[in-house]
Parts: C-alpha cells; structure tokens; sequence
C-alpha cells in the first residue's frame, strides 16, 4: 500500500491529463528510486547483471559462438569463391594466348594494329583458331551446341551509315547514324573471312568498331578435390577492333562474360558427397543462431525504447536527444543488420552448395559484411573494460565533428579531382578519368606514390606541365600540412571528454540521474523479489499510474474518500 494524493488535485483543478498524472506517480520518491535501478540495470555490462540478477549473459555467449562458426563459415566459402574465380582469369588469359594473334603478356602496343591487311588477318587468325579448338587447347572447352549442330560464331561491323572524308581538302561530310551488319560463320567450314563471306568488307575511314563472339563451354573440374560437385560454365568471349577514335590505330580487346549453371548430368566416383550435406546443415545451424541472435538483441532494443519512454514521462518530455538515443543501443543495431546478413548470405550459400543458384559474388558479399560486423560488434564487450574503452569513447565523441569535417574537406577534395582530370588527364596517365585521379590524389595525401606522380607528368606542354607543379604541390601542402593536422587535432581535443566520463563525473543528465542510485550490483536490490523486487516495484507502480487504469482508479478513489473522509489509498493492481 502507497499514498497518492491523486484524488484531491482531481476535485480542486478539475480533471488532470494524462501526463500531469503519469508526472506525479513516477515522482513519488519509490517510483523514482525503483525508475533509477530499471536505467542502472540497463545500462550494466554482462558480468554486472549476473551478481545483480543472476542472469547469464546469454546474448555474450550467443555472439562468441557466432563469431567462430561464422568465421568458419567464411573461410570456407572464400576457398570455394577463389578457385571459382581463379578459373575465370585463367580462362581468359587461355582464350587471350589462343584467339588473339602474337599476344604478349602486359605488352599494350601488341594489342594493335595499323595496317588493313593486319586486321583481316587477325579475323582470319580468329576463325581458324576457333575453328581448329579441339586440336590446339589444352582445357576442356568445347563449342556450344544447339541440338546436334555448333552454334557458328558472329560477325558484327559497326560504322557511319554514309560519308566522305577528305582531310587533305578538310571537307567531309557524314551521317551520324550508326548501322551494324552482322554474319553467322562457321569456322569449321569455312577458315578464312573472305571464303566465309566472299562479299564482306571493313569501311576502315567509316568503321567503329568489329566485334567478334562466340561461347565456349568449360567445367571446373578442380572442386573435385575439395568435395565439392563441379560447375559448367558458359564462356561468351567478344573480341573487339576499336576504330572509334579513327587516328590510325586500331585497339584489339579481348573480354569473357561468364555464366555458371548447374551440370546437367554428372558422376562422380571415388569421393564422397557427405561433406555437401554435412556443409548445409553447419549452414543450418548458422541460420539458427543468428536468428536467437536477432531476436535477443531484437527484444534488448524494445526494452530499452520503453524504458527511454517511462524515462522521458519522468522529465516531462524535457530529455535532449543525445540522452534519448543512449538508450539505442548502436551495437545491438549493427548485431541485428549483421544477423540480417549472415542469414540471407547462408540460404545463398545453402542454394549454391546444392547447385540451384550461382551468385557467388552476391554471397559473398552478404557473408563478408555480415562477417566484418560481427568482429566490429567484439569491440562492445571490450568496451567494458576500462582501458579498452578509449577507442570507443574517443569515436563516440568525435564522430559529429569528424562527420562536419570530412564534409568541408570533401568538398575541396573534389574539387581538385575534376579539375585534376581535365587540366592533366590528357598529359598524365593517372588522371586520365575522374576514379583515378581520385584514387591517385587519395594517394598522396596518404604518402603514397608521389615521386612518380611528379615525374610521369609529360613535357610536352610547358604551361600545362607548369600548372601540375602548382596544381601537385598545392594539394599536398594543403591537405597534408593542414587538413590532416586539423583532423588530428579533433581526435585529440575529444580527450578531454574521455577524461571527464573516465573521471566518474556525470556529464549528462542521464548520468546524473543514474548517480543517484547508490545500489551496488551485489547489494540484492535488483533481484526479482516479491517484497523489494526491481520489477514488481516497477511494474506495479507503471500499471497503477498508466492511463489505460486511470478512470478506474479515479472512481475507486472517490469511494474510498467517500467511505473514510481521509487520503486516499492506491492500491497496487
């Protein structure tokens, strides 16, 4: 039994509003002490909840198992993703050596040419490799079939449908539409172009560009020995001839777009495929986990956007935001996005083991993320220590002023790289588009390769080559005697805050609301006692002064007073 006035301020001011009530139960000097342990209870780490409560940190548990089998289930995976795409880049570097004449590794003027005769013998050189593949690869690629017949491979010229050049008159005259002619040719029937298509020929002053495809058929035999069934790719390989920039020289590319499917027939003897099994269901278990592990941290998060509700009635709506989003905890977030992750990356791995789906790099990328926060989430628990927890504090407090930061400085970042990339990406290599000379500026201010960004800069222009020197010189001088000092200085300055909440001195008025709880985490007050239990104190007081129960309890008053003419007495429901 506890006294509550309640029912004299309903009869002198009429009738009182919901949150002037809610107002005056939680300031009752109980409800007050009993809403202090609820927030002290809430914001203690693992081991104080155990010797206040006895609670097992089940979540601590939870997340150490997760971080090994996730782990497991990581590497894993990156060995099976590594030879899947190893198996590509040596498949193109194969068809680079087989279809594309006197190649050379690394060597750029070889994939060139300049006379007309070269580029009919390089499409010469093209059909006849094709056509004499079984005899001349050493894999096992094989042509695609439609039926019992080989799919023929394709011709395609793209040019200016009319025109007429005359430089040496600098006359000439076009028509900007493009039209594209292309021819079906079976190389084992035909070796050559011009036995293929006797009436085919290159408009070089109107051509933009050649292109030739075919697919090729290839299984990637060694995941045999890791257990695993093996998968049949398709090899569409486009070899191009760019004449786009008409200045004589003809640009010889190469590329492979591949698409795996599921072998149709297979056997395999020798080896066992309970491993595939014994995989899907560790995947299972994963799945499993994270979801306890979503729904634990899940149910965490509701708790504390209540007890940052019964916090905020406390103050009368007068809580700043900064105490308001204390209650948010940011680590079960990143758990939950994690545990989001790590599951669909495991039904994606679960449908590649079983040869339904064969998105490998989607995967990896739900599996790789929900991995890398997973490790982040470890630093929570090594907050807890003392000496450990400079980083997170340091972090937590300079991160708004880091954010406004980068913001300023981002914006003359930029403005240095399209500059950079239109003054010098015609002169100098690493600026030739906007990502590398984003990438080339990050460099410098890092250190990183800065002697040959100076020295690469070509002579040929005297001014230009003067504004590089200005345009270098000025960047680095700029950001890293400046910019950099200045955002060091920010991570500094935030060391006094670390030093005032290291130091016990309340900052906040959360914190100074919690200090006055002087109950140890060993002194038993938080136990879930009938008598002096945290939740039943709490929770009684919460129902009796919540609105749902107010008109009930307003009439129960009244009778009260009528019957005994004293103060009236609340009943804990």
């Amino acid at each position: 039994m506890e006294s509550c006035d309640l029912y004299d301020v309903h009869e002198t001011n009429g009738s009182p509003s919901w949150d002037d009530h809610d107002h005056q139960c939680l300031e009752e000097p109980d409800n007050v002490e009993c809403l202090r342990r609820k927030i002290k209870f809430f914001f203690m780490n693992p081991c104080e909840k155990y010797h206040a409560r006895g609670r097992k940190p089940w979540k601590l548990l939870l997340q150490i198992i997760k971080i090994a089998i996730i782990t497991i289930q990581l590497v894993s995976f990156g060995l099976s993703n590594q030879m899947v795409v190893s198996f590509k880049e040596e498949n193109l570097m194969t068809f680079k050596h087989l279809f594309l004449k006197d190649y050379v590794d690394g060597g750029i003027d070889m994939n060139a040419v300049y006379r007309q005769a070269d580029v009919y013998d390089h499409i010469d050189y093209v059909l006849e490799q094709y056509g004499h593949l079984h005899n001349i690869t050493v894999g096992n690629h094989e042509y695609e079939k439609n039926g019992t017949f080989y799919n023929p491979l394709t011709v395609c010229q793209e040019f200016y449908r009319n025109g007429t050049i005359y430089p040496g008159n600098e006359t000439f005259e076009l028509d900007a539409q493009v039209k594209t002619d292309c021819f079906n040719v079976h190389p084992m029937h035909h070796p050559s172009l011009r036995e293929a298509l006797p009436n085919f020929e290159l408009h070089f002053k109107r051509m933009l560009t050649v292109r030739i495809t075919f697919v090729l058929k290839a299984i990637n035999l060694q995941t045999v020995r890791h257990r695993e069934l093996p998968d049949c790719y398709d090899f569409t390989v486009a070899i191009t001839f760019d004449n786009r920039a008409h200045s004589g020289r003809i640009m010889v590319d190469l590329e492979s777009d591949v698409e795996i499917n599921e072998c149709r027939d297979w056997k395999v003897t020798g080896a066992s495929a309970r491993n595939i099994y014994l995989t899907v269901l560790f995947d299972c278990f994963i799945i499993v986990t994270c979801i306890s592990s979503f729904a634990l941290c899940t149910r965490s998060v509701v708790n504390g956007i209540q007890l940052q509700f019964e916090y905020t009635l406390y103050s009368r709506n007068q809580v700043p935001w900064s105490d308001k989003l204390a209650f948010l905890n940011g680590w079960y977030i990143l758990i939950i996005v994690s545990d989001t992750l790590t599951i669909i990356g495991s039904i994606l791995k679960m449908e590649i083991q079983t040869k339904v789906l064969t998105s490998y790099d989607v995967c990896s990328i739900f599996l790789g993320t929900g991995t890398m926060f997973v490790w982040i989430g470890v630093i929570r628990y090594m907050g807890y220590f003392r000496k450990y927890n400079i980083l997170i504090l340091t972090l937590r407090a300079a991160f708004p002023n880091v954010v406004r930061f980068i913001c300023c400085a981002g914006i003359i970042y930029l403005s240095y790289c399209f500059c950079g990339w239109v003054v010098l990406g015609p002169y100098h290599e690493k600026f030739r588009t906007l990502n590398t000379a984003s990438e080339c500026l990050f460099s410098l201010i890092n250190g990183d390769d800065m002697y040959p960004t100076f020295k690469n800069m070509k002579q040929k222009r005297s001014l230009v080559w003067v504004f590089s020197r200005v345009y270098l010189y000025s960047f680095v001088s700029l950001f890293i005697y400046m910019v950099l000092s200045l955002f060091i200085t920010i991570i500094t300055d935030t060391y006094d805050t670390i030093k005032q909440q290291q130091s016990g001195t309340p900052t906040s008025e959360l914190q100074k609301f919690m200090s006055g709880c002087k109950d140890l985490p060993n002194s038993g007050m938080y136990r879930l006692d009938k008598n002096k239990g945290l939740l039943n104190c709490c929770m009684s007081r919460y129902v009796e002064c919540s609105p749902h129960n107010l008109v009930w309890q307003l009439q129960l008053l009244k009778m009260s007073y009528i019957s005994t003419h004293t103060g009236t007495q609340c009943q804990s429901i």
